[in-house]
């Protein structure tokens, strides 16, 4: 196997952009998260409660993967979300040691919001990526 190209002073270049895009992307993101009243950790958490596609709601250990955190900090995580009204936990019906995790309806409203902003946001991060990705092709 052949070893990689070097990269050009254009590929750096680019590469830079992507990660300062992405900062922006991110910086948005937590400001938007924290204007609604909730801290980006939260609001990540409902939306990957939300976004879940496995068959009926996630456990905390999905959203630990999801979040891609430890369990012991999305049980924290979850805890302090459950504290402040946007989620709520039941066990799990087939095995009680699980906890599944819903929105509650004043986590519903808040993430509905801010997914409205980030959608905005992301169809003009696509258009700056859709630049710098042609950059490294």
């Amino acid at each position: 196997m052949s070893s990689p190209d070097p990269l050009s002073p254009g590929d750096y270049r680019a590469l830079a952009r992507f990660r300062y895009a992405l900062r922006v992307f991110l910086r948005f993101s937590e400001d938007a998260a924290r204007s609604a009243g909730v801290t980006p950790a939260h609001h990540q958490l409902m939306l990957a409660v939300k976004g879940w596609d496995g068959a009926g709601p996630p456990t905390i250990s999905d959203l630990a993967d999801r979040l891609q955190l430890k369990l012991h900090s999305t049980v924290e995580l979850v805890r302090r979300a459950a504290d402040a009204g946007l989620v709520t936990t039941a066990a799990d019906e087939a095995d009680a040691r699980r906890q599944l995790v819903a929105l509650t309806p004043h986590g519903e409203s808040i993430l509905a919001s801010l997914s409205l902003q980030h959608r905005e946001e992301l169809r003009r991060f696509r258009t700056e990526m859709v630049d710098v990705l042609d950059e490294l092709a």
